[in-house]
Order: C-alpha cells, then sequence, then structure tokens
C-alpha cells in the first residue's frame, strides 16, 4: 500500500468524523464561492445599488474567509486530539516523525480539496438562482448568469492556501517524541476543575463593566471596544470559573443530585468543564455576534417603515434661500398638478434655538423648535391632536416624537426670554415635523418677541392623501419622488454658495419616500449578507459542538459500557447523555440573548429607534436560532446515543 493511499483510507474509515467537517466546509467554500460570483458578475457594477453592494459583498467574503480560518483551524485540533492513540501505535510500529507529518498533511489536504470542488460545484449548480435571490432581495435587475472563471480561480486559490496553512501549522499539535502519552490518547483520568476565587471576581467585574458601559446614554467607538473586550474576557470567564463555582454548589444539594440520573451527567459535566469551557465560550460569541447583527438590521427595517407611516407629509421643503421659494415651489407643484395628484400645503415658521443641560453630554447642548401655535393648529389633525388654545404668554406646550422631557430650568443661547413649561405631549407622528426632536409651541405674540432675538426660517409640508401606504419600486410615489428628489439635487448645486456666510446653505427637500428607500436598500443588502453570514455562524456552531462530542465518544463509551456491567440501563444512559448534550447545546442561547439584547438597546437607543423593535428583532433571531440548534441537538444526540447503545451490555 502506497503512502498516499492509507492516508486516503484513514479519511475514508474515519468517515463519520469527517463528514461534518467535510460538509461545513464545503458550505463555507460555497457561500465564498458565491459572493464572488456576485463581486465579478460583469453587470453589476452598472446597477443604481451596484458599488455599495459590491464593497459590502466584498467585505462579506473576507469575513467568510477570516472565519474560515479560525473553523478550520479549531476542527482539525479537534480530530488530531482525538487520533492521538492511533499515531502513537504507528510510531511504535517505526513511523518516523516526518511520516507522521505527511500524514496528518496529506490527511487535510485531501479533506481540503474535496472540500473546495464540492464547495464550488454546488455554488456553479446553485448560482442561478443565487442570482435571482439576490436580485431580488436587493432590488437589482435580473443579473444573468455567466461562466465565473475569475470566482473559481478565487476560490480555489484561497482555500488551497488556507488549508495548506494550517495543514502545516496543526503538525504543532502532535508531541510524537511521547509516544506513551500518544497511546494513552483520551484514556487519562481528568482532574476535577478547579476555580479560582479571584479569576470569578474579575469574570463578574469585566460582565458588570459591560453591563454599565452599555447602560449609559453616549455612544462612542471607545464605548462599544470596551463592552466588546470586557464583554468577550468576562464570557470565557464565566465559563471557566463561575461555571465551575455554580455546578459545586448544585451538587451540595443532595436532594436533586442523588435523584435518578442526575448524579450521573452532572459528575460528568463537572470533569468535563474546563474542556466544554473553551467550546461554549466560542459557540456563545459566534451566536451573538450573529444575533447582533441580524438583529440590528430586523430593527432598522421595521424602524423604517414605521418612520414611513409615522410621517404624515410625503414632502418637506425646508427653506435656507428665500430669494429662490416662489420658482422652487411653483416647480414642485406643477409636477404633481400635471400628474393629477391632489395634495395640500402648509408652512410653519420656527426658531431654531440652542437649549443647554438637555442633551445627553450637558456640555454639548441641544436644539429646540419654537413655533407659533396657530400654524401648529392647522397641523393638529394629521398630527391626531386637539387644537392648543389659550396659551399665556411666555408659556409653552412641548411636543416629543418620543418618551424624553426637558430639563428644568429651561437655559436657551442667544436670548434671556424665560419659559414656562405648561404641558408636554409626545407623539411619534411629529418625528416628519421636527428635525429638532422638541418643538415648543408657544403664543403667536410671544414668538414674535423672540424673533429680536433668534431667526426664524420657514418650513413648507405638504400632505398627499392617496400616498399614505408603504411605496413599491413602479408605483406613482416612489416615482414623483425621485423625479423631485433628482431636481432638487441639482436645483442645490446651482444656488449652493449665494448666501453670504453659509457656502453650503441651500433650499433641500426631504422626500419621504425616498428617504424610505434609501434606508430599505442599505437594509436589503445587510439583510442579504446577513443570511449567509448568519447561516455560516449557525452551521458553524452546530459543528464545533458535533467536533466536541466526537472527541469525547471514545471516553464516553468506555464509561458507559462500564456503568451498564453495575446495571445501568440503555433508557437511563440515553436520559443521562442527553441531558449533558442539552447542556452544551442550549447554555450559550440564554448567555448570547442577553449579550444580544444590551448591545442592541444601546447602539438602538442612541439611533432613537423604539426598544419594541429592539425586543421584537433579538426574540425574533434567537428563536431562529434556537429552532435550528433544536433540529441540530436531535440530530447530534441521536447519532450519539446510537453510538454509546453500542457499548452497552
Amino acid at each position: 500500500m502506497k503512502f498516499p493511499q492509507f492516508a486516503f483510507n484513514n479519511v475514508r474509515r474515519n468517515g463519520r468524523a469527517y463528514t461534518a467537517y467535510l460538509l461545513s466546509s464545503a458550505f463555507m467554500v460555497m457561500i465564498f464561492f458565491t459572493y464572488a460570483v456576485f463581486i465579478y458578475h460583469p453587470e453589476i457594477q452598472r446597477a443604481p445599488m451596484g458599488k455599495m453592494t459590491l464593497i459590502c459583498m466584498q467585505v462579506a467574503a473576507y469575513a467568510v474567509f477570516i472565519f474560515a480560518i479560525f473553523f478550520v483551524l479549531y476542527s482539525i485540533s479537534a480530530f488530531l486530539k482525538s487520533r492521538n492513540k492511533e499515531f502513537g501505535i504507528l510510531m511504535m510500529l517505526g513511523a518516523r516523525p516526518g511520516q507522521i507529518n505527511g500524514l496528518i498533511f496529506l490527511e487535510n489536504m485531501i479533506i481540503g480539496t474535496v472540500s473546495i470542488v464540492t464547495g464550488i460545484a454546488g455554488g456553479l449548480l446553485l448560482s442561478k438562482l443565487f442570482l435571482l435571490f439576490s436580485t431580488k432581495m436587493i432590488d437589482l435587475n435580473e443579473l444573468a448568469f455567466y461562466w465565473p472563471v475569475k470566482a473559481m480561480v478565487l476560490t480555489a486559490g484561497c482555500f488551497v492556501a488556507l488549508f495548506m496553512a494550517i495543514s502545516l501549522f496543526t503538525l504543532l499539535f502532535i508531541r510524537k517524541n511521547r509516544v506513551l502519552e500518544l497511546l494513552k490518547g483520551s484514556s487519562r483520568p481528568k482532574r476535577e476543575p478547579k476555580a479560582s476565587i479571584w479569576l470569578s471576581v474579575l469574570g463578574v467585574v469585566l460582565l458588570s463593566i459591560g453591563f454599565v458601559v452599555l447602560s449609559k446614554d453616549t455612544l462612542s467607538p471607545k464605548v462599544l471596544m470596551t463592552a466588546a473586550f470586557s464583554g468577550i474576557f468576562g464570557t470565557y470567564l464565566f465559563y471557566s470559573q463561575l461555571s465551575v463555582l455554580l455546578i459545586r454548589l448544585l451538587k451540595r444539594n443532595r436532594k436533586r443530585v442523588w435523584h435518578g440520573t442526575n448524579l450521573l451527567w452532572i459528575s460528568e459535566i463537572s470533569y468535563k468543564l474546563k474542556d466544554h469551557a473553551r467550546m461554549l465560550f466560542l459557540v456563545t460569541v459566534v451566536t451573538s455576534i450573529a444575533s447582533i447583527s441580524a438583529g440590528f438590521v430586523l430593527a432598522v427595517d421595521q424602524d423604517n417603515k414605521q418612520q414611513f407611516m409615522n410621517n404624515k407629509f410625503a414632502l418637506t421643503y425646508n427653506v435656507f434661500q428665500p430669494k429662490h421659494i416662489d420658482e422652487e415651489l411653483a416647480t414642485i407643484e406643477k409636477l404633481m398638478q400635471e400628474s393629477g395628484i391632489a395634495f395640500e400645503r402648509f408652512r410653519i415658521d420656527s426658531i431654531l434655538a440652542g437649549l443647554q443641560n438637555y442633551a445627553h453630554d450637558p456640555t454639548t447642548g441641544s436644539d429646540v423648535e419654537f413655533v407659533r401655535v396657530s400654524q401648529f393648529n392647522e397641523l393638529a389633525i394629521l398630527l391626531e391632536l386637539p387644537p392648543l388654545e389659550n396659551l399665556p404668554k411666555q408659556a409653552a406646550v412641548a411636543v416629543y416624537p418620543d418618551a424624553k422631557r426637558l430639563p428644568r430650568p429651561l437655559k436657551f443661547e442667544g436670548t434671556e426670554s424665560s419659559i414656562t413649561i405648561v404641558r408636554e405631549i409626545s407623539i411619534p407622528q411629529l418625528g416628519g415635523v421636527s428635525d429638532a426632536g422638541v418643538m415648543l409651541i408657544v403664543d403667536d405674540a410671544f414668538f414674535n418677541q423672540l424673533t429680536a432675538d433668534l431667526h426664524s426660517r420657514p418650513t413648507y409640508f405638504y400632505s398627499v392623501p392617496s400616498w399614505a401606504q408603504l411605496p413599491s419600486r413602479q408605483d406613482e410615489q416612489s416615482e414623483i419622488g425621485t423625479k423631485l428628489y433628482t431636481w432638487n439635487q441639482k436645483q442645490m448645486d446651482k444656488t449652493r454658495g449665494s448666501v453670504e456666510g453659509c457656502p453650503n446653505c441651500a433650499n433641500f427637500l426631504t422626500v419621504r419616500s425616498s428617504k424610505y428607500w434609501s434606508t430599505k436598500d442599505t437594509t436589503s443588502v445587510l439583510s442579504f449578507i446577513g443570511v449567509f453570514i448568519t447561516l455560516i455562524f449557525s452551521i458553524s456552531t452546530a459543528s464545533f459542538l458535533y467536533f466536541k462530542l466526537y472527541t469525547e465518544l471514545s471516553a464516553d463509551s468506555r464509561t458507559y459500557h462500564a456503568l451498564s456491567k453495575i446495571g445501568l440501563s440503555s433508557s437511563e444512559m440515553s436520559a443521562a447523555a442527553t441531558k449533558q448534550i442539552a447542556s452544551i447545546f442550549f447554555i450559550p442561547i440564554p448567555v448570547s440573548t442577553i449579550q444580544t439584547l444590551m448591545v442592541l438597546k444601546s447602539v438602538m437607543g442612541y439611533m432613537r429607534i423604539s426598544y419594541v423593535y429592539v425586543y421584537t428583532a433579538t426574540f425574533t433571531v434567537v428563536l431562529a436560532f434556537l429552532v435550528a440548534q433544536t433540529l441540530y441537538f436531535i440530530i447530534a444526540r441521536s447519532r450519539y446515543v446510537k453510538a454509546l447503545q453500542k457499548t452497552m451490555v
């Protein structure tokens, strides 16, 4: 038998272990290849969303490849550890260290080659479906199938280099000069792991730091990095230290532990916590990243739809150059009249004033808008509010788009006028009216008095009753909105710079449908990329868990075989093994749920997105992961228990 044939037979005989690894690797190759097919498509550059989509696709392809590096490294190291005894026997039979190196390298390259060929072949078969699916998700014109030679060369080159580099690197995992240790393999008795009180306290401190930092109102890259590092290291210490303490506390409760098969699986876990800690930590981090990414996209998409429905005005014309008002309003209204669209125009004169001690950081201040009560009452019906009447002088009604409240006392920049808040109203419909986020509705006479110190400017709002529903790409609302938006961009380029002291000032038109589609396009691209990234993470976490179970199968088989000799039944073995497997499959889910909620609440709060969408998106994603994890658990548990039953007496 030639040496390459010997390596091939080793792979074939270990098919049960290598199948999950091969399929997971092939799936990663396929996803990378499908991204490359999209990136190199000759028509993608000409599409309206092509450039942004192309950049996002490239970033996603890099992310898949980087994750593949860690996945392949972990998988190979797990397999090598489970085969220590086999390598020890080969060395006793006279195999030289160089031959062991060659065997490991050949086996890894065989698996890598089969994964690459399988992944590219699967990608070719699904490429047409992939292109059709991608164009539907990101609203591009249908992309024709082409022969992706560049994508094939790139994918093959990247993954051949990956498997070759990692195959060489993993040779360091085998200590070939200690034959006795290799022969013992996984049969060496494990010591019960010990927990350090100081490391446990450090874990609690790190998790608390992450919690406190994310609970603050201010958000910055520094805050996010602090939360990420403290959360990641705190999670690792939670599994490696705190979990040991929790198991010890559980074992003290004899009433629970000494009941049924609990003693068996709890004792097993207590000895495996050190090994499980790394794997549970890895699965938790991967699940959290995928959940945060998917939850962010879902929450933004839901908020975008709600923002559109809350905005009662299809067009908002913001004036910074009064001399162009008549001409530009005439152009806007002429286009709508020619299309037979019924509309109603409203005008609001507002004064933008700096308000100190309102923002999250008191040193930065914030802005509020003063508005005449008579003009606000014209909008009251559309905003679903009763008209405001009999406002005292130097008094105001504060209107918010959310639950925020103004501080006391009110301190304004540029005026000494004192104002008393007589009423506070929170309505989501205000988002389409006020850019400042807070409106102070004041008496007309008092508003005129404020103009002596502060400058007012008009804003025009267009209500179009027939455009009340979410738009489609080809409907009247989107088409006319796009025309008006394009016209306004050109008009701004022509008139910008004509205001003294403000080189960038120009009248600009906010088109509700264009704003909706801008956010929708971005979230569509992110959703498209996130679907496949999440699939990779999901399948990879299942593979991590499967590999872990497989490496422990030999030792567990000996344990359950010995227990069966003293009376352990197959049903009791199945119950104990099921509980043990369930603990490692499902413990990461609640931990990653808490982490996802904390991060999304902080980020979405900063973006002024309702926590309702955060909770909805988080639990939707977590539920999807739970369903997938349950499916993986059923498959892994069935195969694992079936293998153990063969060892029972």
